[in-house]
């Protein structure tokens, strides 16, 4: 399941969107400051990506920001904030953000953005992601099983790192369709979904007439079992 850190103070906005996001598939870890923050971000389990505040009551989101930048990683950071004067928008893309959100937004363009961003970044927490005989290398758009490439198209290697990521969980199909639309035409509808289902399955099941690892939950959607 993806995992998020939401650095936020506002316990009313908390509530809301640690319910929201939690309908959508994501598991949401939240602190309250920046401490907080980044005592859990020294913590041996990654984050897929993380939500941050800009006014917090021991330093801003941009000292967290900027720390983790100059320390090289590349998690995927998006800017939730009331704050949407020109030089806090500008400051915070500066400081090595990849979004900024003003508040008050709607909760399901949130989820869309989020859903958006870790399809750009192939939800890049680790480089290489391994299930079973069947590895991920993101930073290489690679996917081997048992040692020998497979060769997928963008929809089937998007379509693959979703489930993967989700591994034991239920991904709906409506969150795979939205995850397999881009602003490059890739529209995929319901029956398209099935035809893409079949042919991963050609391609990484050992027998894929007999699913071991992408296996159909009737009436939701699929769950990738590693």
């Amino acid at each position: 399941m993806i995992r998020i850190l939401l650095l936020e103070d506002d316990a009313s906005l908390i509530d809301g969107l640690e319910y929201a996001l939690g309908k959508n598939g994501f598991d949401v870890e939240t602190v309250r400051t920046v401490r907080g923050a980044m005592a859990c971000l020294r913590q041996s389990a990654p984050y897929d990506l993380l939500l941050l505040d800009v006014t917090l009551p021991d330093g801003t989101g941009f000292e967290v920001c900027e720390k983790l930048r100059a320390d090289g990683s590349q998690l995927p950071i998006i800017f939730l904030t009331a704050s949407d004067e020109e030089v806090n928008v500008i400051r915070g893309l500066d400081s090595g953000a990849d979004d900024y959100i003003t508040k008050p937004f709607k909760l399901g363009e949130l989820c869309s953005r989020i859903r958006a961003l870790l399809r750009r970044t192939n939800y890049a927490a680790g480089p290489v992601l391994s299930s079973g005989a069947l590895s991920m290398d993101f930073a290489a758009n690679r996917v081997t099983v048992d040692g020998a490439a497979v060769e997928l198209t963008r929809a089937e290697y998007r379509l693959l790192s979703l489930l993967v990521r989700n591994a034991d969980h239920v991904v709906t199909r409506e969150t795979i369709l939205d995850a397999l639309w881009d602003n490059t035409g890739d529209f995929v509808d319901d029956n398209t979904l099935s035809v893409y289902i079949r042919r991963l399955r050609e391609k990484v099941e050992p027998d894929p007439s007999q699913p071991q690892h992408l296996i159909t939950v009737r009436g939701f959607g699929y769950r990738w079992i590693p």
